[in-house]
């Protein structure tokens, strides 16, 4: 088994044991079947058992902009993903954008909720990944959609970094009968990182 090499000289020796732990600890988020086109109460509601903390005043300012949502969503195709070469870029700022100034919902809780909508492309910007990524976003950008953006680049980095090693772990994985996607498997391994440190 290859081993993961996060930042900062940070190694997973392995990787598998890492996220086949996380995954019987916490596999009923990622069990969650989801359309992708829609986007609902529901989708914040899972959100919430997954640790998002979204309130019910936020939801409501959340669901105000649910048709704004749906468009930015129906732009990208529901199979995009950020291990490949083209990313939707511009489309996903433009998702991010529109959950840009709700009062109390930041990253976390946006990539919480959008995460099932498009799970090989948006990873879950919680504290810790954010922590992680920090350096991506020292400049601040114009819009709370092109910070975040920011992130999902260097995140993009360090999963083309580990590509080979992430890509052996999603097939062990499956053959074990976990479906995980790239992003989620070094989501999990960045967690597991970042907390062994």
């Amino acid at each position: 088994m290859k081993r993961v090499t996060l930042r900062g000289g940070v190694e997973i020796a392995d990787p598998l044991a890492a996220a086949l732990g996380f995954i019987e600890a916490y596999s009923a988020y990622d069990a969650h079947s989801s359309d992708p086109a829609s986007f609902d109460e529901g989708d914040l509601r899972h959100a919430n058992r997954g640790g998002a903390r979204i309130s019910a005043v936020e939801i409501a300012a959340i669901l105000e902009r649910r048709s704004r949502i749906e468009r930015a969503l129906r732009s990208i195709e529901p199979n995009a993903s950020l291990a490949e070469r083209s990313i939707p870029w511009a489309d996903l700022t433009r998702l991010f954008d529109a959950f840009g100034g709700i009062r109390g919902v930041g990253y976390s809780k946006m990539t919480k909720a959008l995460y099932p909508k498009r799970p090989a492309l948006i990873p879950m910007l919680d504290s810790v990944v954010q922590a992680y990524l920090g350096e991506d976003a020292t400049k601040e950008p114009e819009s709370f959609g092109e910070r975040a953006t920011a992130l999902v680049r260097g995140y993009k980095r360090d999963l083309d970094r580990n590509r080979s090693a992430v890509r052996h772990i999603q097939q062990e994985l499956a053959s074990s009968g976990y479906r995980l996607t790239e992003v989620r498997i070094l989501d999990i391994l960045i967690w597991s990182g970042m907390k062994a440190t």
